[in-house]
């Protein structure tokens, strides 16, 4: 692979570290929701990259190398030596159900050679385990998938997203990478404990949950916060849920928004009926912690040195490392070593299987890495 990666922070020039001719890149632009509002920003990223393939997401903070950004706009452009890439994009305002848009961008992508999706989604207005559950109908087994839902800082208000366009609403792109050369390892790790009674959910509907143990979800939730209730919905993003359903693996969720009215909450995945659920924190030292143990688990079992580590980590995670928030990306880096070239984002929702798995599932408040080489 050849890279070239840069930076343009607000009311600044570009500013690229390397920036050789590459043939056909895949460029990766991941930014600041208002920096990416620019209605140059496409032509400004077309006009270096005339032949590239160009993807851009909204972030809650910008992973770049070892550092984190705020207000500012990465780009990571990827050529790709041995593999091919081809890239299908929609919107959800065009479909019934976010499974439905799920099945339809599978379904463009060809199954012959297909070695791993990435995804790149709308945060707001996406249910990111109903997309999996969408696009896994159609390619079954056939690669595994990791992405991450886009963010918005903590402000919640919208998210943007787009290819070869500027960036929208409700948009979500979907990579396919194609051939047997490509390696590919996944894992992700969260670092948050428990903590308070199980409760058991007993009315919600895909990711809004109405009520636990039958009082009312949001009233229960914010007898919890106390005082950090006035500050909903950002103060959730402190408080996860995690989820259980049966003698599965716990899920995080997040709380992205608040229904006052309906005294309901609406996490970024589905929290079934008959699920336990219970209150999360967590701590700086066992966040940074996760992260090595998340690299660590996706460099087990690899042939070859990552070339390119695609880092998608929860705005929660964020705001609890506040100033040291650059400390779990220099776990990864000790972990898979000075040869790959690290992007990514801080995200409102995290895809990818368990370690090991092939399933994907939405994940928040973890770090989730996909190490790639050829």
């Amino acid at each position: 692979m050849k890279f070239n990666q840069g930076i343009k922070q607000k009311n600044k020039e570009w500013d690229f570290t390397q920036q050789t001719p590459l043939d056909n890149p895949l460029v990766l632009v991941f930014g600041d929701r208002y920096l990416l509002e620019s209605e140059t920003i496409f032509e400004e990223v077309r006009e270096m990259y005339p032949n590239g393939e160009i993807v851009f997401g909204s972030t809650s903070g910008e992973i770049y190398n070892t550092n984190v950004f705020e207000e500012s706009v990465v780009i990571t452009a990827i050529e790709f030596e041995k593999t091919t890439y081809k890239i299908v994009t929609d919107n959800v305002k065009n479909y019934s159900s976010i499974t439905e848009l799920g099945r339809s961008l599978a379904a463009k992508l060809p199954k012959e050679n297909l070695n791993h999706i990435f995804v790149v989604s709308d945060g707001s207005f996406v249910n990111g385990s109903q997309l999996i559950k969408g696009i896994e109908e159609i390619s079954k087994d056939t690669a595994p998938i990791t992405g991450g839902l886009c963010g918005d800082g903590a402000r919640f208000e919208k998210t943007l997203t787009a290819y070869n366009s500027n960036p929208k609403e409700g948009e979500v792109v979907v990579i396919g990478f194609y051939g047997k050369e490509l390696e590919v390892s996944y894992a992700n790790y969260g670092g948050w404990s428990v903590f308070g009674p199980n409760r058991l959910v007993t009315r919600s509907k895909d990711n809004v949950l109405f009520e636990i143990d039958g009082q009312p979800a949001l009233e229960l939730y914010k007898k919890y916060l106390g005082e950090k209730s006035k500050d909903l919905p950002q103060a959730a993003l402190l408080y996860p849920l995690a989820v259980k359903v049966g003698d599965k693996k716990p899920l995080v969720r997040t709380i992205l928004n608040i229904d006052e009215k309906a005294n309901s909450m609406i996490l970024a995945g589905d929290v079934p009926e008959g699920a336990t659920v219970q209150l999360m924190m967590s701590t700086m030292n066992d966040i940074a912690e996760a992260a090595s143990k998340a690299a660590n688990l996706a460099m087990e079992k690899r042939s070859k040195k990552p070339e390119l580590a695609l880092l998608v980590s929860c705005v929660g995670r964020k705001l609890v490392l506040a100033g040291r928030t650059e400390e779990e990306i220099e776990e990864v880096r000790d972990a898979i070593g000075d040869t790959a070239v690290i992007t990514g984002f801080y995200s409102y929702g995290e895809m990818a299987p368990f370690s090991g798995k092939k399933n994907c599932l939405l994940h928040n408040q973890t770090m989730t890495l996909t190490l790639m080489s050829e």
